[in-house]
């Protein structure tokens, strides 16, 4: 049985914000844009996928570019958020997302830059089907 995580006191507002913004890097939300992406993902980011490949920036982007259109809300769905900060203006938000066939761990290091947020890394890890 995984641990419970219990979300430090007052960082709800920040959770909510950062869910709202990893939707629309991963354009799970119906007006994502791969302007959205650009502005979102770091120049230096990079991810590794479940399969344990690393991906640059580039391919994440021809990825996204590429979709059919967004996920079905169905057929995409998070659940156990939580947010931590690992750096002077870095946190680190994890959840685990449900898609059919399988079940992923995420993770996504977001870096705050003056008033905006970008994604410099992440991860997704299967943990189950």
């Amino acid at each position: 049985m995984e641990p419970e995580l219990t979300l430090e006191p007052g960082l709800a507002p920040l959770l909510d914000e950062l869910i709202t913004l990893e939707d629309l890097y991963h354009a799970a939300f119906p007006d994502a844009t791969l302007a959205d992406f650009d502005r979102l993902v770091a120049p230096g980011f990079w991810e590794t996928g479940a399969t344990g490949r690393r991906y640059s920036r580039a391919f994440a982007r021809q990825v996204l570019a590429q979709r059919p259109g967004r996920p079905d809300p169905a057929t995409w769905q998070t659940d156990q958020h939580h947010l931590q900060q690992v750096g002077a203006d870095v946190w680190l938000l994890t959840y685990r997302l449900h898609q059919p066939g399988r079940v992923t761990r995420r993770m996504t290091l977001w870096r705050r830059e003056e008033s905006s947020w970008q994604a410099v890394y992440h991860q997704g890890t299967v943990v189950g089907g």
